[in-house]
């Protein structure tokens, strides 16, 4: 061995047993902030020091862990013109402050720019809606990795369309071109969204990779190799995320306080049958207008199961009346029905993984997506605007573990007011296909239940997830070792 091989493996050697060091830069959103500092617990149980940063009352709803440091920059309230602790898009219930929230983000972007420079990490995991960490990290030379919260099957599916575009005239459904799966979308990507996401993608692409709240078993093989054949980019399924949590009151304390606490929630789930519950939850800023919410009342009215209902609080009428807050339920409704109806957070994780629950009635957020799959549970779905399409095809044409309820209008933003009322008939239909027992939710459930093993399994040593956690580390700490060599 020569000599350079000799002081390389020495160094190696010394190097390979530190900790790195990690900073996690998640985005202002509670969808895009807990699956991301869940990733980063991941790192921390691996002995590695994490940093997560953000503001101040964002850390507050960062699971309630003390695997890693918070460190946090006064949000600029003022300078804005929000409200002091308005700080996260599930605070507020109109595009004009969600943008507010985004010009936040970039007047933070000198402070976190100054503290890295100052603090330089090993490595930055940030969101893809802070494009700027690219140009930190080239400069720091240091490795950058991006979260976005999507599928890979997402992913792939943006990026064939960025590659192969549809014709203009093309309206209503239509099958992604040039794709691994023979799958059709019930709408057209809106072009205001691709536009805002295609370039994020692209300078997303000159990462070192995409960290995926999944698991390949779920994406699909097929999908993977898709990814790095027509791409040439790396994607690690790390998750399901969520899974790092174990206890009742470690899935409880995930994201804001709980507008009733835990047991109440499995007090009533307790008293229930296996599979008799139906669950509905729209994320946390999916504002159906009231007309919407009275078609889903009457379908639920029409199949009399039990359920618990999320609805989102609207902020800024704190004031209004029950019975104001509640015009949109159907005559009736509450003495003819024993359901809850919950508005605000709720401990979806905790709710999804009681055996009385049935099926999920969902936007197909991709972290109530990973949720439901990681639980067994089948889900009715019901997409409004970002992935949430490619998620629904995901689950529907692929997996065949859950039904469509028919939605074919993609906004732009949740934000936006629907133009179009998907009817009760409609609803109750994909409601009863899951809840009325038969032969076809037997199956559809059976499959949910297959694939939520195989979650199970690959977060632990031998599961996929858990040996890419692991190549990716020891990725990590060659690249440390590279830079220390050279330096």
């Amino acid at each position: 061995m020569n000599l350079f091989a000799e002081v390389e493996g020495s160094v190696s050697a010394i190097t390979m047993d530190k900790p790195l060091k990690l900073y996690f830069i998640p985005y202002l959103a509670a969808g895009h902030m807990i699956p991301l500092c869940d990733i980063a617990s991941l790192f921390a149980s691996r002995g590695h020091f994490v940093t997560i940063i953000t503001t101040p009352s964002n850390a507050q709803i960062l699971p309630k862990f003390n695997y890693f440091n918070v460190h946090t920059f006064q949000f600029p309230s003022q300078e804005v013109g929000l409200p002091d602790g308005i700080e996260n898009l599930s605070s507020v219930t109109d595009l004009d402050s969600s943008n507010r929230i985004f010009q936040a983000t970039t007047l933070l972007r000198e402070h976190i720019e100054n503290f890295v420079e100052q603090e330089p990490p090993d490595c930055i995991v940030a969101d893809f809606l802070f494009p700027w960490v690219d140009d930190l990290a080239n400069k720091l030379h240091i490795p950058r990795f991006v979260f976005n919260g999507f599928s890979l099957f997402t992913i792939c599916a943006m990026e064939s369309l960025k590659s192969h575009p549809l014709p203009e005239d093309v309206s209503g459904s239509f099958v992604i071109p040039h794709f691994p799966y023979d799958i059709t979308i019930n709408s057209k990507p809106p072009a205001e969204s691709k536009s805002f996401i295609d370039p994020l993608l692209t300078i997303a692409l000159k990462s070192h990779g995409f960290i995926i709240n999944s698991f390949v078993e779920l994406d699909g093989e097929e999908c993977v190799e898709y990814y790095e054949r027509t791409i040439g980019h790396k994607a690690w399924h790390l998750g399901p995320a969520s899974l790092v949590h174990k206890t009742t009151q470690e899935k409880a304390n995930r994201g804001e306080k709980c507008t009733l606490s835990v047991e109440k929630f499995l007090t009533w789930l307790n008293s229930k049958q296996d599979n008799s519950v139906l669950y509905i939850c729209f994320g946390t800023f999916c504002y159906f207008p009231d007309k919407q919410l009275y078609e889903i009342a009457s379908a639920i009215d029409a199949l009399n199961c039990e359920f618990i209902w999320v609805v989102p609080e609207k902020k800024g009428k704190e004031n209004e009346s029950e019975v104001e807050k509640e015009k949109w339920l159907p005559k009736g409704f509450e003495e003819r029905n024993k359901g809850m109806i919950v508005r605000g957070w709720t401990p979806q994780v905790v709710i999804l993984g009681h055996s009385a629950v049935g099926a999920f009635l969902t936007h197909c957020g991709w972290n109530s997506v990973v949720e439901a799959v990681s639980a067994g549970v089948p889900m009715i779905t019901w997409p409004v605007h970002s992935d949430q399409f490619y998620n629904e095809t995901l689950i529907t044409q692929v997996h065949g573990i859950g039904v469509e309820v028919g939605a074919d209008e993609w906004l732009t933003t949740a934000f936006r007011d629907m133009e179009k009322l998907i009817g009760r008939d409609h609803i109750e239909k994909a409601l009863r296909r899951l809840m009325d027992g038969r032969d076809e939710a037997i199956q559809i459930r059976r499959r949910a239940q297959q694939i939520a093993k195989i979650s199970k399994h690959v977060v632990h040593e031998g599961g996929s997830s858990h040996d890419n956690l692991t190549a990716l580390i020891d990725e990590l700490k060659q690249l440390k070792d590279n830079k220390g060599l050279n330096s």
